[in-house]
């Protein structure tokens, strides 16, 4: 059903069923629901999947989505309660016992629901957990308008537009793509009431200690505040400078930086749909019309809208998108295993300052900038430590505010040189790439204290300072921040022959299998390797 039919359609009650999406602002479900209806239920179901307590995880939370994710999750429904407040609704919060989809259809059956409104979403969890709920609407006899609001396109509409087949790379989308559609613009002062919710228990929002993950310090606290209310004043900001918006170039900016970010740091609120992408990128175009000239795609502010979107539409069209294995545009690799190194690199501990701050910012925060998420995804893979791109896709999965299905695994399979991008000779070093942004460590000295009065010449290699510098500065290497796990510029070099050989492999029509655990590239310390922020390596505003 389209966007007009649906607004046309009649039925008692509606529900709106808020998972992303979650905004008042250019929300088509929303806007469907209250033209359409007499009481309209905007409902959010907890998912224990994401919320359920796990003291197994390596950090505070749950086994999938760390406590700075969580913490921006709940302030963003609490945000998304006060603002249907002041349109005379409210936010009905259930609590999922298990399946989130039988919270869902016991709600359409007990409230009497006669049109069930929801942003439709890509994900394989996504997709199936909707289809339980759309199947026992169809059996009952509800109505149900799914909108595709999240992205700029439908994925689907793209890839029938492409032959069938998704467009692997960014030039061939954006031909396909087009013009996106327009945001819903139309501002209303009130909601249909909630009609009756009997033997239903009302929650309110939960405050993170109520989830079970133990006292959460102060410092584990992200300085972005969830929410619609934020988002749409964050971007606001941002755009005012009309100036940096024309002169907006990606990968361009300051890793280094985090008490002011070099990034409009909007994509949490994509994410969490928080700000329309739709919304978003009309604003853009406003901007760029009052301007003499502008950037362009793919390195322009709206090309990273459009990066967003070619993720989106890739991973729909492409089977085991989030896999090695049985995922045709991925090359296969025999990474590997090697538990004490990956642990290292996920705790922070690898003996590069320039790589553990950037961890431990991902940690505390459950953010970082693009470039510092680059150096540490070529750390990890392809650069020096050969490992699965799948484990740190896991992390940064798991931690980061703005983890994105799509966007998370084609970014590891970007940077690991598994689909996208192949030169993977071109490898970021974890001493120089930081130093020419930042000589002085401060964002070092910030993230890692023990390190804060190392002298700037030995900040990005304290191994190599002589033992009483060390003493002076209350910090030895091997003691009080760890030695080197591997040295670089070895490292780097067998990653370069192992990247070789798979090549040659694939091209071959070979199948290589995972690789042994191997210590074999822990030998001494040096420095090595390429300084490389490419302009394609970077999709979507962080």
């Amino acid at each position: 059903m389209d966007a007009a039919t649906a607004a046309t359609a009649t039925a008692a009650a509606a529900l709106v069923w808020f998972r992303k999406g979650l905004r008042v602002h250019d929300n088509p479900a929303l806007d469907a629901a209250r033209r359409s209806a007499a009481r309209v239920y905007p409902v959010f179901v907890l998912d224990p999947r994401y919320l359920r307590s796990d003291p197994a995880a390596p950090s505070q939370g749950s086994a999938r989505a760390g406590v700075a994710r969580v913490r921006f999750l709940l302030e963003s429904l609490r945000d998304l309660d006060a603002r249907l407040r002041r349109l005379g609704s409210r936010l009905l919060v259930l609590r999922a016992r298990d399946d989130v989809s039988d919270a869902v259809c016991a709600a359409l059956k007990d409230w009497n629901i006669g049109k069930l409104c929801f942003e439709s979403d890509t994900e394989p969890y996504a997709l199936a957990r909707d289809k339980r709920v759309t199947d026992f609407a169809a059996a009952s006899g509800i109505e149900v308008f799914s909108p595709v609001s999240h992205t700029l396109f439908d994925p689907a509409e793209i890839i029938e537009k492409n032959g069938g087949r998704p467009p692997l790379t960014y030039k061939s989308f954006v031909a396909t793509a087009g013009e996106p559609p327009k945001p819903v613009m139309e501002e209303y002062s009130e909601l249909p009431p909630i009609g009756d919710t009997g033997g239903y228990e009302l929650l309110p929002v939960p405050k993170l200690e109520e989830l079970g993950y133990g006292d959460v310090s102060q410092e584990y606290i992200p300085p972005f505040r969830g929410g619609e209310t934020e988002a749409l004043k964050r971007m606001r900001e941002s755009l005012q400078d009309k100036e940096w918006v024309a002169k907006f170039e990606k990968p361009k900016g300051d890793p280094s930086a985090f008490l002011k970010p070099a990034t409009t740091v909007l994509s949490p609120y994509l994410k969490f749909g928080c700000l329309s992408a739709r919304y978003f990128y009309h604003c853009i175009q406003d901007v760029y019309r009052s301007t003499k000239t502008h950037t362009k795609p793919p390195v322009s502010l709206a090309g990273q809208l459009l990066w967003r979107d070619f993720f989106y539409t890739v991973s729909f069209g492409t089977p085991n998108f989030d896999q090695m294995e049985g995922n045709k545009i991925c090359k296969q690799i025999p990474w590997i295993e090697n538990e004490e190194l990956f642990v290292a690199w996920r705790d922070g501990r690898t003996g590069y300052p320039w790589i553990d701050a950037i961890m431990i910012q991902l940690r505390k925060w459950g953010w970082m900038h693009h470039l510092a998420r680059h150096s540490v995804a070529c750390f990890l893979t392809r650069g020096d430590l050969y490992i699965h791109w799948e484990q740190g896709r896991d992390v940064f999965e798991r931690l980061l505010i703005d983890s994105d299905w799509a966007i998370n695994n084609g970014n590891w399979l970007w940077l690991s040189c598994s689909s996208f991008f192949y030169q993977y000779h071109r490898i970021y070093s974890p001493i120089s790439f930081g130093k020419k942004y930042d000589p002085n460590g401060d964002y070092i000295r910030h993230f890692i204290p023990v390190l804060k009065d190392m002298p700037k010449e030995y900040i990005y290699e304290p191994w190599t300072a002589p033992l009483s510098v060390q003493e002076k500065a209350r910090c030895i290497v091997g003691k009080d921040y760890p030695k080197p796990v591997v040295d670089h510029e070895a490292a780097s070099k067998e990653c370069r022959r192992r990247m070789g050989e798979a090549y040659a492999s694939n091209r071959l029509g070979g199948n290589p299998v995972k690789g042994n655990s191997s210590n074999s590239s822990r030998r001494k310390f040096s420095d090595g390797g390429q300084d490389v922020p490419d302009s394609s390596m970077s999709k979507q505003p962080r």
